[in-house]
């Protein structure tokens, strides 16, 4: 305060000898707002989701405090920044192989993170680079195992698909193949009695495949504590809901196992909505099926450009309505849970995170060759791997 007096006072005295006073006086003033003059919380009313043998479902209504706010804001600019940056390396062909983007389906991930435990487990499909950073990994490990180098989090060994953390069992680079061990690891959970569920997501394209469908039975005649999603992004490699399936309400697809569709744009309806599936498993009711409806930017893969199947227009129609950002930042602002220039900081920071995990995971050296055996297994021995012909060995470390 006594720093804005002095600069006032300056500025009064003439601004023709201090130029650069006026600009000072209003950087002090954003920098002198303190935490009493934002809304500590706002409440919200967030859409209705659709039911599956559910009398009742989530509340419509979600309470979002200030300090939750800015943190989903900067997780989802992190991911979505990440996901561009991963574009760019791309297109450079310094990542390399298969590469799924999750941009415009930030709110999936950053929503249902915030009403699970991190002691629960989670397992998804093959585009998994935000649920790896909700998880804990960081960016620069994230980008460098795109890259395929040595500080990457799976050691340069598994690229975009096969990233793993603490109670995160990756990316799947088989179409469905998570979901029977998601229903296992959610098995597990019930056999220790730990009070802990398996979030087992797949996408749409992923569906109809029949593992899907065993896995149902089993989860619901054994009352695994399973929630079992599915990313509806109206695409699958190429082709839309409306050609791959004959029915597209997948919230109803476990028939006897209870379902909800939610608006997966929305970071609010997600976090409600997996709270309410989350209690759901806890309470020995058995598993349950949510179907979040959201949207890819990026084409199915890198390789596709996504316009062929898809008019640029409809791409911009649901960045320019449905954003999962900018609806939260529209609401923060609105409601007095922050300032434009307090988000626009978080904007220079994460960039900047990007750009230095960037550099990392341009300059971090390869694997060794020597390297190429090693973690087969976990907490054994020292053993010896073939290689490409008889005369080649390599010894695996765990």
């Amino acid at each position: 305060m006594r720093k804005m007096l002095s600069v006032l006072s300056r500025v009064l005295r003439g601004p023709a000898q201090h130029p650069g006073a006026v600009s000072e006086v209003a950087r002090v003033v954003v920098a002198s707002r303190n935490y009493a003059d934002f809304a500590s919380e706002a409440t919200f009313d967030i859409k209705k989701v659709d039911l599956h043998r559910l009398e009742e479902g989530p509340p419509l209504q979600a309470v979002l405090t200030r300090e939750e706010g800015l943190q989903y804001y900067k997780i989802m600019q992190t991911i979505r920044r990440m996901e561009l940056k991963s574009d760019q390396l791309y297109k450079q062909k310094i990542i390399r192989g298969f590469c799924h983007l999750y941009d415009g389906q930030e709110a999936c991930c950053v929503g249902l993170e915030a009403a699970i435990k991190p002691t629960d487990h989670l397992i998804t499909a093959y585009r998994a680079h935000g649920y790896t950073y909700t998880r804990g990994v960081p960016v620069k490990e994230i980008l460098a195992e795109l890259t395929g180098r040595k500080g990457g989090c799976a050691k340069g060994k598994g690229g975009s698909m096969h990233m793993y953390a603490n109670h995160f069992y990756g990316g799947n680079g088989i179409v469905g193949a998570q979901v029977p061990l998601g229903a296992g690891i959610a098995l597990a959970c019930k056999y220790f009695g730990n009070n802990e569920i398996c979030v087992s997501l797949y996408g749409d394209g992923a569906a109809n495949q029949g593992q899907i469908f065993e896995t149902y039975n089993m989860a619901a005649l054994w009352k695994l504590p399973c929630i079992f999603i599915c990313e509806n992004n109206r695409y699958g490699m190429g082709t839309s809901v409306e050609r791959a399936a004959a029915s597209t309400d997948y919230y109803k697809r476990g028939d006897y196992i209870p379902g909800i569709r939610v608006d997966g744009m929305d970071v609010l309806c997600v976090r409600e909505a997996t709270k309410f599936a989350a209690d759901h498993c806890r309470s020995g009711k058995g598993p349950i099926l949510m179907e979040l409806q959201t949207y890819r930017y990026h084409g199915h893969s890198m390789s596709d450009p996504g316009v062929s199947y898809r008019t640029r227009e409809e791409i911009q129609e649901v960045r320019s309505k449905s954003d999962p950002i900018t609806l939260l930042k529209d609401r923060m602002l609105n409601n007095n849970l922050a300032s434009v220039d307090e988000l626009k900081e978080i904007d220079v920071e994460v960039r900047k995170e990007i750009e230095e995990a960037a550099q990392f995971a341009t300059t971090d050296p390869e694997p060794a060759l020597e390297e190429l055996g090693n973690h087969i297994y976990a907490n054994e021995p020292p053993f010896e791997v073939r290689g490409s012909n008889l005369w080649i060995k390599y010894k695996s470390v765990s």
